[in-house]
């Protein structure tokens, strides 16, 4: 309950911060602020109104087998987008941008990179990473053998789709959710770790084999695209390198909510606002444009927020004794944990999703909790039937 708290104090301090820097006087006008806001706050909410919507873990657990059955016809649509020219129709981003189609592999066999339904891949790549991470828990939940090939067939178009993004992040971050989760898993019930991974081995064989049948092209482009661009880590070390770098150019208080965001000129030009002050820096990673808009006050409490919500989700996993519940609390941190860096303030997909699985924070234990009191209502029926019963 005290690392609740925690999480619920350091929004109130975010949410007070973003307001007051929204009047920052580098932006020009206040207006400018409103995509700032929105990015910063609109999704938060979702973390008390998840608790409401769930009064069972049956229910969640139906709730996320109909989100991820949405998986199949978005994936089918990555798919025939791979196979498809650039000029296809199908391979468009946001309507009136002039920004072309990317696209990666060999000259002799360049591959669009898809983006589902989704206007750019960053969007896209979320969603997919999102989606594998509570396809984890379905493949271990006893389920009927339709919603068991279901979820085997979901994670094919997971694992397909990534590599048809060209999104080396996407992949890593999938891959580091798979090997934190039966890490971790392993360092506290080796035994019991062992034979999930028995289980899941069946599935993921299913799952690399038809990939590599059906899909070859889009494991060679990914491959080469890889391969063939080492900038990875230098871009990761960067982002971490950004804030201690932009702090010269802030002060205290930063350029404003909302200063360094895509829309902001848009809105300006509509608007016809103030320029507001240039920045006079160029700016890539998230760390560092949260830097420049909200000072290093507000970046303190912004990634001390970040910080929290982690932490929470980890106390959750390790309180939790259902293992659906305590394997989703897991998955939600690790999402959480291994892109502490990423984009949540400017990648909606991301902050939708970040926020939903904070919301397991309080979900989770409420729904173990009445688990817990069905049971227990369970045993005294039995024992009022059956006074003489070993379990009385």
């Amino acid at each position: 309950m005290t690392k609740n708290r925690i999480v619920t104090v350091l929004i109130i301090f975010v949410a007070v911060w973003c307001i007051y820097e929204s009047f920052n006087p580098s932006l020009g006008s206040p207006l400018v602020a409103l995509f700032g806001l929105k990015a910063y706050l609109f999704y938060i909410p979702l973390i008390w109104m998840l608790p409401n919507l769930f009064q069972s873990e049956e229910e969640l657990y139906k709730f996320l087998r109909s989100h991820l059955l949405l998986l199949i016809p978005v994936g089918i649509l990555g798919i025939v987008q791979f196979f498809s020219p650039a000029s296809s129709p199908l391979n468009v981003y946001t309507p009136g941008t002039d920004q072309g189609v990317a696209t990666f592999g060999s000259e002799d066999n360049n591959s669009v990179r898809i983006t589902g339904t989704f206007s750019y891949i960053s969007t896209y790549g979320i969603y997919l990473a999102a989606c594998f991470g509570l396809t984890i828990p379905m493949v271990f939940r006893n389920q009927s053998k339709l919603w068991h090939w279901l979820t085997i067939v979901e994670l094919l178009l997971v694992l397909v789709n990534s590599l048809m993004t060209g999104s080396r992040s996407t992949v890593f971050l999938q891959v580091l959710m798979l090997l934190g989760y039966f890490g971790i898993q392993f360092l506290s019930k080796p035994t019991s770790t062992l034979h999930s991974f028995k289980k899941f081995l069946v599935p993921a064989i299913i799952v690399v084999i038809a990939a590599s049948i059906w899909f070859r092209p889009a494991i060679d482009a990914f491959w080469l695209r890889t391969t063939g661009n080492q900038d990875v880590s230098s871009r990761v070390s960067g982002s971490y390198l950004e804030p201690l770098e932009f702090i010269k150019y802030t002060g205290l208080y930063g350029y404003g909510t909302g200063a360094t965001h895509q829309a902001t000129p848009m809105l300006r030009n509509i608007l016809k606002l103030p320029p507001g002050e240039v920045i006079p820096v160029a700016y890539e990673s998230e760390l560092g444009r949260v830097t420049l808009e909200l000072g290093p006050f507000g970046f303190l409490f912004w990634y001390g927020l970040r910080a929290s919500t982690a932490i929470a989700l980890w106390n959750v996993y390790l309180n939790l004794q259902r293992p659906f519940l305590r394997q989703l609390a897991l998955t939600a941190f690790l999402f959480q944990a291994i892109q502490f860096n990423g984009p949540l303030v400017f990648n909606y997909a991301f902050s939708l999703y970040y926020w939903f699985f904070t919301g397991f924070i309080f979900l989770l234990p409420q729904l173990e909790q009445v688990e817990n009191w069905y049971q227990q209502q369970q045993l005294l029926q039995q024992n009022a039937y059956f006074p003489d019963s070993p379990y009385r």
